[in-house]
């Protein structure tokens, strides 16, 4: 037993310095704290059953010698919950401190969690359920030119998670899809998200949006539209102005195909005694022009 004891003595000795060394350079370095953002990890989770509530971090401050503490990596440090056999329904808060849940490097002390408690729900896992595609539109068309119909492909889009949330879900948000400046449809594959991180997409993650964008309704302006008279029976001795101006809108091919002779202006007389009057103008246009406004609206009248 002696001999394997001094067998390799000085390969034995030389581990021993340094083990020595390295313990003195660590002994001997400042102890310093630091704040890092863990994430919470999650296993074991129970079959038919998601997570309703949980945050996704926990804010811990740990502390060691200086040259460990500061090189600590994304993962050397790790927050984790172990869900076996727990149930649906009810709120349960799992202590942070408790053994085997904050996984640190050796030398390295956990000093503070925030929370320091985290509370888990559970619910059953609902059945797909599928929500309309609602795209997100960024921009305004260029001058002239209007948003007309959005559609989507596919136009509804199915998502699974805990029951409650499920109900409450009502659409699916696309990434925006910009149309600034554009003067004819456009047309893009973009990606679909779900604003509650606790449900998941079961078909596909992105969906082809199509923005109608057509020419806007144009405003004219129609002078010297004759005013009709109907129902007189007197005889009229003067009206003025006997011509107004029409303001229209509509679709530009509308528009432009109009004229004076196309709108139809009038005063109705029935049933009115000799005397004078100021009369509304009445306008007559296609039914997919409007009016915007009649110049002058009334007009003067004599009868005798």
């Amino acid at each position: 037993m002696t001999r394997a004891l001094f067998r390799d003595i000085r390969l034995k000795l030389l581990a021993l310095v340094l083990a020595l060394g390295l313990w003195l350079s660590v002994a001997w370095e400042p102890v310093v704290e630091r704040h890092l953002d863990v994430p919470l990890g999650i296993q074991n989770v129970p079959p038919g059953l998601e997570l309703a509530e949980v945050p996704a971090t926990v804010a811990v401050r740990v502390r060691g010698a200086s040259s460990i503490v500061s090189g600590l990596a994304p993962g050397d440090v790790m927050a984790i919950l172990d869900l076996t056999g727990e149930h649906p329904g009810h709120r349960r808060l799992f202590d942070m401190f408790s053994a085997g849940r904050l996984r640190v490097p050796f030398g390295v002390e956990v000093t503070r969690v925030v929370p320091p408690t985290v509370a888990v729900a559970l619910e059953r896992t609902g059945l797909p359920r599928a929500v309309p595609i609602v795209p997100a539109i960024e921009g305004d068309p260029a001058d002239g030119f209007v948003v007309g119909s959005i559609s989507t492909v596919p136009p509804e889009i199915e998502v699974v998670g805990p029951d409650r949330r499920l109900a409450e879900l009502a659409e699916a948000l696309t990434e925006p899809i910009s149309i600034a400046g554009a003067s004819e449809p456009v047309h893009g594959t973009v990606a679909v998200a779900l604003a509650d991180p606790q449900l998941r997409l079961a078909g596909p993650r992105s969906a082809e949006v199509t923005v109608d964008i057509r020419p806007g309704p144009i405003a004219v302006t129609l002078g010297d539209v004759p005013v009709r008279v109907g129902g007189a029976r007197q005889r009229i001795a003067s009206i003025a102005p006997d011509r107004v101006g029409v303001g229209v809108t509509g679709a530009r091919e509308a528009v432009r195909g109009l004229g004076p002779a196309s709108v139809g202006a009038s005063v109705d007389l029935a049933g009115l005694p000799p005397g004078r009057y100021n009369l509304p103008v009445t306008v007559e246009v296609p039914r997919e022009i409007g009016v915007t406004h009649i110049d002058p609206p009334f007009v003067s009248i004599v009868l005798r």
